[in-house]
Formats: C-alpha cells, structure tokens, sequence
C-alpha cells in the first residue's frame, strides 16, 4: 500500500524523484540541464513551490511566469505544448508510483492547471517581443 503525501518529507521525496525523470528524459532533459546550475537549491525552491500549493505554507519565493519565459526565450521559443505534455506525464507517474490519495488527485489538477497558464502566457510573451 502506498503512502499518503502528508508533510514537506513527502513532497521532496516527490521532486527529488519527479526531477530525476526529467534530467533523464530525451526530449526534455535538455531544457532543465542547461538551464539550472544549482540542482540542490533548485529542488528546494521546488519543493517550496509544491508545499505552498498544497499545504499553504508560505516559504516560496519566486516568479515562475518569468522564470519559464526567459527558459522558452534562451531555447528560440521552441517550448511547446508537447513539452508540456511530457512533463505532466511525468509528474503524474511520479505521483501515482509513489503515493495515493486525495493530495496526489488535487497535485496533479494544480499541475495541469499551472502547465497550461503557464504555456499561455509563454505564446502571449511572443507575441510582444
């Protein structure tokens, strides 16, 4: 039986995981390799990020609108949907391998919405350069 995800241990264990499956992935490994130059503290601000979203503790700081705009910027605008996609593929099978429950449904919702607010404000951002 797997595990609930009830505190800040799950949701590292979560990134740290998720984040693994992504530097390896062939089609969008590259974008987060060559972009991030400090892993540990990247992982942190994610992980942040995530108990923010989920448990309303408030010890992120960051932009991630502009974060991805100057990514999607750097790589000639050639993030796409298909991206996206990969990455929530990603995170869901990450969630579902390792933890079930309500937390696990309400992270992959917020995900889903955030991947797509995020994608459409990257394609407006283009359309102003």
């Amino acid at each position: 039986m797997k595990k609930t995800i009830e505190n800040r241990d799950d949701l590292t264990l979560l990134v740290h995981s998720f984040y693994a499956k992504i530097r390896a992935d062939k089609e969008i490994g590259f974008f987060f390799n060559e972009t991030i130059t400090n892993w540990d503290e990247h992982l942190e601000k994610l992980t942040d990020f995530w108990e923010m979203n989920l448990f309303a503790v408030k010890k992120y700081n960051g932009n991630p609108i502009a974060a991805h705009n100057e990514v999607d910027k750097h790589f000639d605008h050639r993030i796409s949907p298909n991206e996206f996609g990969i990455w929530l593929n990603l995170w869901f099978e990450t969630l579902d391998e390792l933890f079930e429950g309500e937390n696990v449904e309400i992270l992959k919702r917020r995900a889903r919405k955030m991947g797509t607010f995020i994608y459409r404000n990257i394609f407006e951002s283009r359309s102003k350069v």
